[in-house]
């Protein structure tokens, strides 16, 4: 068997979309099951939207996934260069083998004659299709089309090519992972493949990359379904093998609408700013539209890859369900080792003077407020009260719980017998379990009196274990805060 190469082909004129994450990483995954080569090649040839930027945040976001390419811009490879820009020079050999075989075309309409021509079509309710009139110019006719000043684009003839490969009109082709599709060429019209600039055309463009590149299987949304019998109509008039072609199902959003910013994230830079982990992440993209065979959802990218079988993948649309995700990234919080932890959260605590917690106290936080954290960033928030003297109360706490009598009893009484407590945990647990039963004996519940001085010394009526962020804040932040909150 043909070594097995695949390709992802990003357009660099914005932030890599989780979509093209999921399709990186559905090839990604073919590759390793199959032990072929995954490629990464840059189509940057829409010079206006393109950016250094985007090309970068297409790397990053890729080995963030950990979707590490074989062959690529910056690895580089047998077949390079990887970046379409550079490789203008190598179409115009192919665009000339297609003329002189009689499978292209001169075509020198003016975008006016061809807007005239899509009018008329819509006048008369019928798809546009090109009319071929510049099929058979005489030599005579396009020099003086030529001494008129007009540069011809190179028309691809569909009826040529169908008839030397196919009985019919009708192209079909078994796909990956929808079955047999067909389409009926006789609407396609005779398409560009060159541009009069001399620029070549999407779908010529990625036909001569993928043969160069010896690509056997394209793997991508089915957006590109349509274009896909455009391009093997190429391939065979160029005479190759044609590579398999398999198309994805969309991501869409719970609405069922197209993934948009309305919804949330879409670029895996924004999911990680957000506080997603990568891990989560890509675990989740696995699982649109694939699902694993023992059930078992929650797996690293390699036992994904193990099980992996592109056949397996569903035809129809996929929905992005985040509140899925956020549990999947919770899940994965709770297994990250506590130095890894300690590490990731990092971003999200710049606000705050770690120099005011020793390396234990700030283990010993992340401990305490690890397990309800849901996205990293959630950490930002929760920890507000291990730091700064003072703590902001919330408005209600205040008047619901600071304010009452029985509150502001507690606060005193705390102050008075904690003169002499220990500020270790150990010995703050028995400590409180005393007080809780000092005031259990004057009908007052323990989570009364708990509550009291949580809303001192945090400002809020609930959070981390109230014996660690004692232990954590020392004995003169918590008395400061406590006094401050007696009337």
């Amino acid at each position: 068997m043909e070594e097995v190469r695949v390709r992802i082909a990003p357009s660099p004129s914005g932030n890599l979309h989780v979509g093209t994450a999921r399709t990186a990483l559905f090839n990604y995954l073919f590759a390793k099951k199959n032990h072929g080569k995954f490629v990464l090649r840059i189509e940057d040839t829409d010079a206006e939207r393109t950016s250094q930027e985007y090309i970068d945040n297409i790397f990053d976001s890729l080995k963030a996934l950990g979707l590490n390419w074989d062959e690529g811009p910056d690895v580089g490879g047998p077949y390079g260069p990887y970046t379409q820009s550079e490789r203008f020079d190598i179409y115009p050999k192919y665009v000339q083998q297609l003329l002189d075989s009689g499978y292209a075309y001169e075509c020198f309409c003016t975008p006016e004659e061809l807007e005239a021509e899509k009018e008329e079509a819509t006048r008369n309710k019928k798809p546009y299709v090109y009319s071929k009139k510049c099929e058979n110019l005489t030599e005579e006719e396009k020099a003086k089309l030529r001494a008129e000043g007009r540069k011809p684009a190179i028309r691809f003839n569909i009826a040529k090519a169908q008839k030397a490969f196919h009985d019919s009109s009708i192209l079909k082709f078994n796909d990956l992972v929808k079955g047999e599709l067909h389409m009926d060429t006789d609407l396609l019209g005779d398409f560009v493949i060159q541009k009069s600039n001399g620029a070549p055309t999407y779908n010529f463009a990625v036909v001569i990359d993928d043969m160069l590149m010896k690509i056997s299987h394209v793997i991508r949304g089915e957006d590109h379904i349509s274009n896909t019998y455009k391009q093997i109509l190429i391939y065979e008039a160029l005479g190759v093998e044609v590579p398999q072609f398999g198309h994805l199902g969309m991501i869409l959003a719970p609405d069922r609408s197209k993934l948009s910013k309305r919804h949330g994230a879409t670029a895996v830079s924004d999911f990680v700013k957000e506080g997603y982990l990568t891990e989560a992440l890509i675990n989740f993209v696995a699982l649109l539209g694939w699902a694993p065979s023992d059930g078992e959802e929650i797996k690293p990218v390699e036992k994904i890859a193990e099980d992996f079988r592109i056949n397996e993948i569903s035809s129809s649309n996929s929905i992005f369900e985040y509140d899925k995700l956020k549990w999947m990234n919770s899940h994965y919080i709770k297994m990250l080792p506590m130095d890894e932890l300690k590490k990731r959260l990092m971003p999200y605590l710049e606000k705050y003077d770690l120099s005011e917690l020793t390396d234990e106290q700030f283990t010993r936080m992340v401990e305490v407020t690890r397990e309800p954290l849901v996205l990293l960033s959630d950490i930002t928030d929760a920890v507000t009260y291990f730091f700064g003297d003072s703590v902001e109360i919330e408005p209600e706490v205040q008047k619901d719980v600071l304010d009452t009598e029985t509150s502001q009893e507690v606060l005193k009484e705390y102050i008075e017998q904690s003169k002499d407590w220990v500020y270790e945990e150990e010995n703050l647990h028995e400590k409180l379990d005393a007080f809780r039963g000092y005031f259990k004996e004057k009908g007052i519940k323990p989570k009364v009196t708990m509550w009291a001085i949580r809303a001192a010394v945090t400002g809020r009526t609930r959070g981390a274990d109230m014996t660690a962020t004692l232990a954590i804040l020392g004995k003169e932040k918590v008395e400061k805060r406590i006094k401050a909150a007696i009337k």
